[in-house]
């Protein structure tokens, strides 16, 4: 009887390397042979064997500013892509990325990707013709399928695409607690209409339907110039909005009126907030949810993007003790609009492997991979809703993925002078009784000037 027993001892060490075409590495193993004779011997022996293994390949650089459980997530999430392909992935993390990346960009040493988050360095890198098209890499009609029209035009430039939105958020929320609304019989608004029924209702119990804190240090104003997005794109429309953002319409315009004089509904009126206006503009926007916790509440209703749970008191239970609904829509055609924010990538240096590598990212399966490990959501559609943890993550992605009309704050895409400035200081100017046609003027004449 003979029996073979081969047993390989070689390790292949992980290098990268830019190889393209099938290597062959000669090793040697140890063959361990018993062979039978008219007594037992055992016989070991040296053989050569050719063993033809998968070429290795350079490390693609992602530039980012992820870091600590978003950045173990990313490396889980792309670890697939590395173990199938033997390209490694080397993410570098800072949290000056602007001030980085144009730096290295300027000295002809950008990363292989970065990870933008907003698509404003997009349009600027696109427009001085750093970045490497798309359209040649993905197949841009299942793109558009896969996330919808919305995010191809975010990420578009001059009709071509230069970027996949990878990890996104929605801002078009309002936070209410459950138990208060059950107490009060009231029900969630389905329409804007709805919404200011329920707010004058709430009035009429001798409650305050809002709370609204636009305190915020330096940068207080803010969080009024998501509600005025919020209701632009509402009234006007995505069209008209990106005229706003790119100042193809002036701030005085009737559209950009509108949606000032909308949320001047509520933040003016003392009966609709808590503390009335004064009382919008002296507190923070970390701390303005918590009256809807007290007993009886101090508030009902609070507009705010997702990440406010990390102020919301602690111990409690979402769907329970909180939850949210997506902020109504206004005018039907442009159905239930969502402001989001979120992460682009974006491409410097076409390579193959490079290009590999955005084929992946753009698929369901690396963005299924962080969906399941919580504190992400994706804009594409392929990801499973039931792949996110929780309900309150899984309808956040659901509004964001059925939205028919998807924006990025507006204020993050113009120049700082305006999107953090004039814009800012008109929200507080507003607020505190000044006229709204000079608040408009003075941010417009703030404008002209940045959009030179």
């Amino acid at each position: 009887m003979r029996r073979l027993l081969l047993v390989f001892l070689f390790v292949l060490g992980l290098a990268l390397l830019a190889a393209c075409q099938p290597e062959k590495v000669v090793e040697t193993v140890v063959v361990t042979q018993e062979v039978v004779k008219e007594k037992q011997v055992v016989v070991t022996q040296e053989v050569v064997k050719t063993v033809e293994v998968r070429p290795k390949k350079s490390a693609i650089v992602v530039l980012g500013v992820w870091g600590g459980s978003e950045r173990e997530a990313f490396q889980d999430a792309v670890a697939p892509f590395t173990e199938k392909t033997g390209i490694g992935v080397a993410f570098e993390g800072t949290r000056d990325l602007a001030a980085v990346l144009t730096t290295r960009v300027e000295a002809g040493n950008p990363p292989d990707i970065a990870i933008l988050p907003n698509p404003g360095q997009l349009y600027e890198f696109a427009a001085q013709g750093k970045l490497v098209p798309l359209d040649d890499i993905l197949d841009v009609e299942q793109i558009k399928k896969d996330y919808g029209q919305s995010w191809v035009d975010l990420a578009s430039y001059d009709g071509k695409l230069y970027g996949i939105f990878y990890k996104v958020a929605i801002k078009s929320l309002v936070w209410y607690n459950p138990k208060a609304f059950e107490a009060r019989g009231y029900t969630v608004p389905t329409t804007w209409d709805e919404m200011m029924d329920l707010t004058e209702q709430i009035a009429q119990d001798g409650a305050t339907a809002w709370c609204i804190g636009l305190e915020s240090g330096a940068a207080s104003g803010w969080p009024g110039t998501d509600w005025i997005e919020d209701i632009m794109l509402r009234t006007a429309g995505p069209e008209v909005y990106d005229q706003w953002v790119r100042h193809e319409i002036p701030w005085t315009d009737p559209a950009v009126k509108k949606a000032w004089e909308m949320f001047g509904e509520i933040v003016l009126n003392e009966n609709y907030v808590y503390g009335g206006p004064q009382g919008a503009l002296n507190t923070n926007f970390g701390d303005a949810p918590r009256p809807l916790f007290e007993d009886p509440p101090g508030c009902y209703l609070h507009r705010q993007a997702s990440f406010i749970t990390g102020f919301f008191p602690e111990g409690l239970k979402a769907g329970e003790d909180y939850n949210f609904f997506v902020l109504p829509p206004i005018d039907p055609k442009w159905g239930t609009p969502a402001l989001i924010a979120g992460d682009v990538v974006v491409v410097f240096n076409d390579t193959p492997e490079v290009r590999e590598f955005v084929k992946y990212l753009a698929s369901a399966e690396p963005q299924t991979i962080w969906a399941k490990k919580g504190g992400f959501i994706s804009a594409n559609k392929q990801v499973p809703l039931d792949a996110y943890p929780d309900d309150l993550t899984r309808n956040m992605a659901k509004a964001i993925v059925e939205a028919e009309v998807a924006r990025f704050d507006g204020s993050d895409l113009m120049p700082a002078a305006v999107g953090a400035g004039a814009f800012w200081q008109g929200v507080l100017d507003y607020v505190s009784g000044q006229p709204l046609d000079e608040v408009l003027q003075a941010i417009e004449a703030a404008a002209q000037d940045a959009y030179k």
